[in-house]
């Protein structure tokens, strides 16, 4: 370590390969080395300074000539103080104590800084000099150890301005790093397009624009830093203080949210929705904000086509509602006359009919029972709505219970076997509970299996919003109420078309229905914002899946 080596003292204490007389001194009275980042003077015992580096020369605006060798007292305010604490008259807590020094600049300004005055002690253990080291760079003591006399002088000299040299590399190395940062940051703002970013001052005064920005707002980077941020606004929101009333309420919440028409260059208007940010400094005062706007006017626009779409629905479901009023009383009005006819005839005139007519009449018989049960249906589907004002807590067990024991005679002539685990409680409306019971318990009966007696199992658990369906919410848990029987099935390709509307995948005569029981049971769930899923295998059974959100 060739440089180390050259600061080293020789016996007598002076500098290796001094050359006169003249300069023979204390190596504590010579400026160690390059330490120029750190404001450092040194000062002997009569108060005359003997070396200032650079940096304190640099802070004071002198040179070397002029500073060196003149006595402190020219420089220093309170000079006499000083020295009469630190020289003449020291004490233990004068050693290693920090002063605020006021020295007087070359301009007659004062400059007040903070040092600490670290004695150096010679061979005999007296003081020799006073080194005054600029302590403002805290982190100095956290690796170097002061001096205690002059040979560890120079050591801590080198020391230091090794730390000092690795604390400017890191610095410098940091200050590069961060300056990578905000040039990536800055390019990364001004490249984003779906977003306008703006940066305003703390009056609102545009100072920076993106791409973004230009894209949404229309207006190039030229033509509006400068100018207020207000102009997005309509006339009636200006008038009313909106821009202001969002600045307030950053500055006091820290951010503003807001929706509303905004205005391009070109007067057209786009629905924004806006979030205002209040940037502050060290002291915590706001000096700005940062504004981003995205442009939300399609899905306003949808918004608003799915509102019409509501209205026209609404009106829809009172038509239908209409029509349902009309079906329960004019539509079974002339079949109850036809059935009361046909069956006035059956009953007093069936001996007098040849085998062909009794056959036509018990056909239209039939026919009337039928079209009577598709209305009533058609009355049950259409009254399947939903209204979360009905909503209440429903004990499966008790609906299923009471269902069954509503069809006990039923069940026990029909050798219907029903085999319930226990089911939850959830939020629903109970009439419809119970006909969605009833449904798929009737749907099982109506397509036993001929050669078995029929047996149903209702069992419950909770499942994650992670089962594979498309409907399915993956941050919700489900109530999974299971329906299985042991009948007739069905083929899996009809999986999807078995809840539609008066689809019937069994074409036997002898199976009653309209079709229409599994599709009031899927209105049922989704008005429960369930859904309902299907499986089955041909005289294997079928299962239907309920999956209920728990709120």
């Amino acid at each position: 370590m060739k440089e180390r080596k050259d600061r080293d003292v020789d016996g007598d204490g002076a500098a290796a390969g001094t050359k006169t007389k003249s300069d023979k001194q204390d190596p504590a009275l010579k400026e160690p080395g390059q330490s120029d980042l750190i404001a450092m003077y040194c000062i002997d015992m009569n108060g005359q300074i003997k070396w200032a580096n650079k940096a304190v020369l640099e802070i004071l605006g002198y040179n070397a000539t002029v500073f060196v060798g003149r006595h402190i007292s020219e420089f220093q305010i309170n000079a006499k103080e000083y020295l009469d604490e630190v020289i003449y008259r020291p004490n233990s807590d004068a050693s290693s104590k920090k002063y605020e020094i006021p020295l007087r600049t070359n301009d007659g300004a004062i400059q007040t800084m903070s040092f600490q005055a670290q004695p150096v002690f010679d061979a005999s253990g007296k003081i020799s000099a006073i080194v005054n080291i600029c302590t403002a760079t805290h982190w100095i003591q956290d690796y170097v150890e002061f001096p205690k006399n002059n040979l560890e002088f120079r050591d801590f000299a080198y020391k230091l301005e090794k730390k000092i040299e690795e604390k400017a590399t890191e610095l410098e190395s940091k200050m590069e790093e961060l300056k990578r940062s905000e040039e990536r940051y800055h390019r990364m703002i001004e490249e984003v397009e779906d977003y306008a970013i703006i940066l305003l001052d703390r009056n609102g005064i545009i100072r920076n624009w993106n791409k973004g920005a230009e894209k949404i707002k229309g207006y190039k980077e030229e033509e509006i830093l400068g100018k207020s941020f207000t102009i997005f606004y309509q006339d009636e929101d200006r008038d009313k203080g909106l821009p202001e009333t969002l600045m307030r309420e950053a500055v006091e919440h820290g951010k503003a949210l807001h929706e509303g028409w905004r205005v391009r260059k070109d007067g057209s208007r786009f629905w924004g929705s806006i979030v205002i940010t209040a940037l502050h400094n060290t002291m915590n005062e706001v000096i700005g904000f940062s504004k981003v706007t995205r442009d939300l006017t399609e899905r306003k626009f949808a918004e608003e086509r799915l509102k019409e779409y509501s209205s026209i629905l609404e009106f829809q479901n009172r038509e239908l509602e209409q029509f349902a009023y009309a079906a329960s009383h004019d539509m079974k009005e002339p079949l109850r006359k036809i059935h009361f006819y046909n069956s006035y005839i059956w009953d007093n005139c069936n001996e007098q009919l040849n085998e062909k007519s009794r056959e036509y009449l018990s056909r239209s018989l039939n026919a009337v029972r039928r079209m009577n049960n598709l209305i009533e249906d058609l009355l049950k589907y259409s009254k399947t709505t939903s209204n979360t004002e009905n909503f209440e807590d429903v004990d499966l067990n008790e609906v299923v219970e009471e269902m069954i024991l509503v069809h006990k005679d039923e069940f026990e002539q029909k050798k219907v076997t029903i085999e319930v685990n226990p089911l939850p409680i959830i939020r629903g409306i109970p009439f419809q509970m119970k006909q969605l019971f009833d449904n798929l318990v009737n749907n099982s009966i109506k397509y036993k299996h001929p050669d078995r007696h029929v047996l149903i199992k209702i069992k419950s658990e909770l499942v994650r919003g992670s089962v594979r369906e498309p409907e399915a919410d993956g941050n919700s848990e489900y109530h999974k109420i299971s329906v299985v029987d042991n009948g007739l099935g069905f083929e899996p390709q009809y999986v999807d078309r078995i809840f539609e509307i008066f689809q019937r995948l069994n074409n036997n005569s002898a199976i009653r229905g309209s079709g229409i029981g599994l599709a009031i049971c899927k209105k049922i769930v989704q008005n429960h914002r369930g859904f309902i899923k299907a499986a089955g295998k041909v005289n294997r059974g079928a299962a239907f899946d309920i999956y209920l959100p728990i709120d």
